[in-house]
Formats: C-alpha cells, structure tokens, sequence
C-alpha cells in the first residue's frame, strides 16, 4: 500500500468470527477492511470442526449468544447451505452409566429452560439414530439445533458477500490512536488503513491485538487436535459425543483433557475430536493424545477400529479465563472493539458476535446485553 486506506472499519483477522463482523457491518453500511497476517481462516478458523453447537452450553450468556448466532445461521444457509456444506443434523450426547444418564438429564432440563430443544433418548431408541453406536450405552439427549459448516469456505463464502476490502499477508504492528486516545486506524508492515473503528477479531492472538492499542486482555491459546479418517459412506448421522465433553469445555485446567467427539462430514471422512491442554503455541505432534483421541471414537463407534486415518491436524482455541467471550467496545480506547476469545465455540458464535460487533457500531441497541462479554471486565492483577 503506497497511499494509506481509509474507510469506516477495519477488522483485524480473516478468520470466521473476522468475516461474520465485516459482513455484518458492510449490512449496516458501514465501508470494511479486513486484515490478515496470514490467509483466509488460516488460523483457529481452519483447523476446526465447524460446529455450531447449543449442546454444550449451559443457561447464560454463552447459551444466549449461540440461539442467536443459530438464527442467523439458518438465514445464511438459505442463501450459502451448499457452499458452506450447511449440515442441520442435530447432536447426539450419550451417557455410558445410569449416573451420567442422570446428569445429563438434569443439564438438559436446565437448556429447556432457556430455549433449547433437547430430547431424551431411551437406551433402546439409541440404534434408531445411530446404527453403528456401541452397545450397553445408558441413554443419551438428542439435540436438533446442532448443525456443521465447513469453516474454511464460511469464512471465505462470508468474506466475498460482505465486499469488504481484503488485505491478507498484511500484519498489524500498531494500533493508531489519536490525542484523545481514540483510535484512527491501523499500521501494517505495509502501509496504515486508517478508520475510527478498529475491530479485534485475531482469535488466540486477540490479547497481542489488543496490546497494540495499550489495553490488556487475557487471551490464552488451548491446543485441540483433531483426527480425520478416510472417505466413508455415511455411518455417522449426527454429532455424537460423551457427556464428559462438555465438563471439558467448562474446565479451567491447563491439562491434557480428551473426551470422544465424533462425526461424519458431507465429503465422507468422518472427524474425530476432542483434546484440550494449555501448552501455549507448542505445535508439536503428540501421539499419545492421537491414540487417545482414537480409543474413545472406538468405544463409540467400534467400526472405526477398521477405519484409516489418513491424517491428523492441530489448532488453538483462544481461551479466556471465565469461557466468555469479549465482545463489544472496549472503554479505555474509544473506538476499539473486540470479537475474540470464544474458544473452541468461535464458528458458532461468530454470527452472533458479528450482528453485536454492527450494531454496537452503528450506535444501536444490541440484541443482547453485552455487560457479561465486556473486554475490561478482567482485572488488571488478573491479568
């Protein structure tokens, strides 16, 4: 860039949550900019499963965020459902003892409440959905608002509608701020993009975005990997997962966490999830959670120990330390807004935050409180 760019808003990142916010500010006329150090969802975005899941989310603000972002989820798959590989195929969470059962239950009930369709599935019933599900498994909770994008090609179907201006292999080295300490835009190792609204939506490096304007925020990454098998015709119909899973989510421990997450995709291959550890950007292989990874699909599903995997691949789920996303303005430097930290729910929620981030843009009301989801929330010793 020899002339710096000017428009109304710049969002810093490419990936999913990245193009939900520059679509839906270019849908509140607002001219964008996006910028990317790397290519399109060529971080958390790409390595991930695509969910957009209520299953796992217990009553609050998360809950909220994700019935919303499912909303306008199913608007855009009437448009984009092809192209982005659009699955609503409802989850399946399965409990393998009477007690789990239990405790399941008691968690669904508690979704009920707030809008979530879940349904009881008898032990004997469990075959009617999933044929090829491991016998003696005590019940489970069928879950019809679960659904599956292609993350990579959302991100970039999202990117092209919202006709923003694409700046990738560009990195942010400052945010701009004026006298008064709002912000005017960013500066890139190739020229500055100049705007009063700067939009963080940099995944696990949310907080080192942030740092550039001077304000903190706790963004930690939580490495996942991920198995993928070969082609196969489908055997999977939904997400199905163990009940331990969503304990996973909610767990503020760095260690090495897996529970068995398993679902077939519109291609064939068939993904087999979930690892969480706090390692901070270490991208090493590590066999023993692949193994681990592959024991619990078994015992899921025990035809996959006949299957290939044909590879396996690895992400950073940007994690803040209460499970929250920060979503909104942020007050100690007027004219910033953040959009990252939704950890290993960001597919998901990226519409939802995207519709927040314009409206909070245009000076309107948003279409939920955005008090739990404030960027200065954490304190400073905190952090």
């Amino acid at each position: 860039m020899s002339q710096p760019v000017t428009c109304d808003v710049v969002v810093v990142g490419a990936g999913m949550v990245g193009a939900a916010c520059a679509l839906y500010a270019a849908r509140e006329g607002f001219d964008v900019a996006v910028v990317d150090r790397g290519p399109v969802a060529g971080g958390t975005t790409g390595a991930g499963e695509g969910n957009l899941l209520v299953s796992d989310k217990a009553p609050g603000p998360e809950l909220d965020l994700a019935l919303l972002s499912g909303r306008l989820w199913a608007d855009l798959a009437e448009e984009y459902a092809r192209a982005v590989e659009y699955e609503a195929k409802g989850g399946v969470v399965v409990a393998s003892t009477p007690e789990g059962l239990t405790a399941l239950e008691t968690f669904a009930a508690g979704q009920r409440a707030a809008g979530v369709l879940a349904e009881p599935v008898a032990a004997d019933r469990l075959r009617d959905l999933e044929p090829y599900l491991a016998p003696g498994l005590a019940g489970a909770v069928r879950y019809p608002q679960d659904t599956q994008v292609m993350p990579a090609l959302a991100a970039a179907h999202l990117l092209r509608a919202s006709g923003a201006r694409l700046l990738t292999g560009h990195t942010v080295t400052e945010v701009l701020r004026g006298k008064d300490g709002s912000v005017r835009g960013v500066r890139t190792d190739r020229g500055e993009l100049h705007a009063p609204a700067v939009v963080n939506a940099a995944g696990t490096w949310g907080g080192a975005v942030a740092s550039l304007a001077g304000v903190t925020l706790p963004v930690l990454p939580r490495r996942g990997f991920v198995l993928v098998t070969e082609p196969l015709p489908r055997r999977v119909r939904h997400k199905v997962y163990a009940a331990d899973y969503v304990a996973d989510v909610a767990s503020d421990s760095a260690a090495l966490q897996t529970s068995p997450v398993v679902e077939g995709t519109a291609a064939g291959p068939v993904l087999i999830g979930a690892s969480r550890e706090r390692v901070g950007f270490d991208r090493s292989f590590s066999l023993p959670v692949v193994r681990e990874l592959a024991a619990g699909a078994t015992r899921l599903f025990p035809f996959l120990a006949r299957v290939r995997a044909l590879r396996t691949y690895l992400g950073f789920r940007p994690y803040l330390p209460d499970h929250l996303p920060a979503v909104g303005p942020d007050p100690r430097a007027p004219g910033l807004f953040h959009a990252c930290g939704h950890e290993g729910a960001g597919i998901g929620l990226s519409t939802g935050t995207g519709r927040l981030i314009a409206q909070a843009l245009a000076g309107r009301t948003p279409d939920l409180d955005l008090t739990p989801f404030r960027p200065d929330r954490f304190l400073e010793e905190a952090v």
